[in-house]
């Protein structure tokens, strides 16, 4: 038998994938109460989180119960038609017929779908549903995934389609439908050819709850990682579980990948009798960020989404917006929709892991990266650590030279001087040294945590440098008296840290580079800080 695999592509299966028990990821009793109640409700997630690996075993569980029909349809075939909502209703219509023909073997579905064709174009998918609904001696439970790909009025169709038979459930209409995509319906903001624009809530009204796919707890991380343990002998480090967890705090597509890299890709671990250890799965973590696959692509196109950008901007810049009320809370919550921030009660909004707090500053300098000429031997020191004064001398010199021209060409302009020392750093840490990153909303500073392994392997000695990122904002003793408060905390968070540095970027034009250019060594209980000013 061939062993299973991690899946990063495309729904569950078993019997090639290691797997979670789909209907253990959401409240399948609070979803079977719904559909007893003949309710129509959301489920939505981000992308690549598991939602219709979650719908097929719904809709399986649901016709093994022998209740209801439980049809599932993927409607993402009428994204390309766009406004065209004729064809798209008919491919829905085409999709719906084609999925129960699967399921059912007969003809009631094709009947229906004739006669619906004969009476009238505004209403085919109504009328459908309902001629539908009538041949069947069951109620019918419909599971419509990607419903937001659609868009303009062949999206706002559909939903009034399926809203105008509601008061016709169970005999003339489904049971219950259940909505499936990125987005919760409420969100939609559907602009029609005609430029008016629509909002999901008002087209979809009869909507009675919005349910939201959760991501793997730790638990369900270790219990993946430990299938492919039984099934093959391979043996992971316990020490690797809280550096996924951290990575990715759940986010499937991404523990997959990480196990599929650290198990499959990374060539030399195929030999089932080599331990997984934590510097294989660091390895693994940025393979997959240099690689910028499918997901990480997909993550990058909604970087450049106004609404994402007015929210994120902040975060890199050290904004106190969204303490102040000047971020649209519509937009917090769409971009926590799209699984790139957390927003937990009583804590500041977050980016939602170390992979995509990683990805987000990395590709917004992607190319500045690739322009830049500093070589990593420049500033090694004869142990292999990093000679952190001598970079950061250079960076002052660099961004002195270089930050109104290239700052300006960044899409996220705000963060230019955040996002130049970063890539700066970038080149001279990249393939042998990770940076840790931690910013967010209202914290008013950047941290960052350069790991540099001093050896091969795992274990060795790791040279470990904090550097504390802050816009000046009023007096400068003020700032700096704040800056080295909250670098020396870090540090002591960090622990083991052989250096701090505070850098103070002064972007409000008032002085001269000979002015904003300078550094001194500042001490905060009992620890020498070295204080930068570009």
């Amino acid at each position: 038998m061939e062993e299973r695999t991690f899946n990063t592509a495309g729904p569950q299966k078993p019997k090639l994938h290691y797997s979670i028990e789909p209907l253990s990821r959401f409240d399948l009793d609070d979803i079977l109460m719904l559909i007893r109640q003949e309710r129509y409700f959301v489920l939505h997630a981000p992308r690549q989180t598991g939602k219709t690996s979650c719908l097929l075993a719904l809709r399986d569980y649901l016709n093994k119960e022998g209740k209801y029909l439980a049809v599932y349809a993927n409607v993402e075939g009428g994204q390309a038609s766009r406004n065209d909502k004729d064809t798209v209703i008919r491919s829905t219509v085409d999709t719906l017929m084609g999925e129960y023909r699967l399921i059912a073997k007969d003809d009631k579905a094709d009947k229906a779908r004739i006669s619906a064709m004969e009476l009238s174009t505004d209403s085919v998918l109504t009328q459908f549903l309902s001629l539908w609904c009538q041949s069947l001696d069951k109620p019918l439970v419909l599971l419509i995934d990607e419903i937001d790909s659609l868009v303009g009025d062949s999206l706002v169709s559909v939903l009034r389609q399926l809203r105008s038979g509601y008061a016709n459930r169970p005999a003339a209409f489904p049971q219950s439908v259940i909505l499936c995509g990125v987005r919760d319906v409420r969100d939609y903001r559907i602009v029609l050819s005609n430029q008016d624009i629509v909002t999901g809530g008002s087209a979809f009204n009869i909507k009675a709850k919005s349910l939201r796919l959760g991501n793997f707890s730790k638990d369900n991380i270790h219990e993946l990682f430990m299938q492919h343990t039984r099934e093959t002998g391979q043996v992971f480090d316990e020490d690797c579980f809280p550096i996924i967890w951290s990575a990715t705090e759940g986010q499937p597509w991404l523990v997959n990948a990480i196990g599929l890299e650290v198990t499959y890709n990374i060539r030399e671990n195929r030999d089932r009798s080599v331990r997984i250890t934590p510097d294989m799965v660091e390895r693994a973590i940025e393979n997959i960020i240099y690689r910028r696959d499918t997901h990480i692509d997909i993550l990058i196109n909604i970087l450049k989404e106004d609404r994402v950008k007015r929210v994120i901007q902040p975060m890199l810049t050290n904004s106190d917006d969204a303490e102040d009320g000047n971020i649209p809370s519509d937009d917090i919550q769409y971009v926590e929709d799209m699984g790139l921030i957390k927003c937990e009660r009583g804590k500041a909004i977050r980016i939602s892991n170390n992979i995509y707090r990683e990805i987000i500053p990395r590709e917004l300098t992607w190319s500045t990266q690739r322009m830049m000429t500093q070589q990593p031997l420049w500033y090694m020191n004869p142990d292999n650590s990093i000679n952190m004064e001598k970079l950061l001398l250079d960076f002052q010199q660099f961004f002195r030279q270089n930050a109104d021209s290239w700052i300006g060409s960044f899409d996220y302009a705000e963060a230019g001087p955040q996002l130049l020392l970063q890539a700066f750093l970038q080149c001279i840490v990249n393939g042998g040294g990770y940076i840790d990153r931690e910013y967010g909303l209202g914290r008013r500073r950047t941290d960052l945590l350069i790991r540099k392994p001093l050896t091969d392997g795992y274990g060795g000695p790791v040279q470990r440098v904090v550097l504390e990122l802050k816009i000046r904002r009023g007096a400068l003793e003020t700032v700096i008296a704040e800056g080295l408060e909250q670098t020396f905390a870090y540090m002591d968070l960090c622990g083991s840290v052989d250096e701090g540095h505070l850098i103070i970027f002064d972007r409000s034009g008032e002085k001269s580079w000979d002015e904003r250019i300078w550094h001194e060594r500042r001490s905060f209980a009992g620890r020498d800080i070295m204080v930068w000013g570009m």
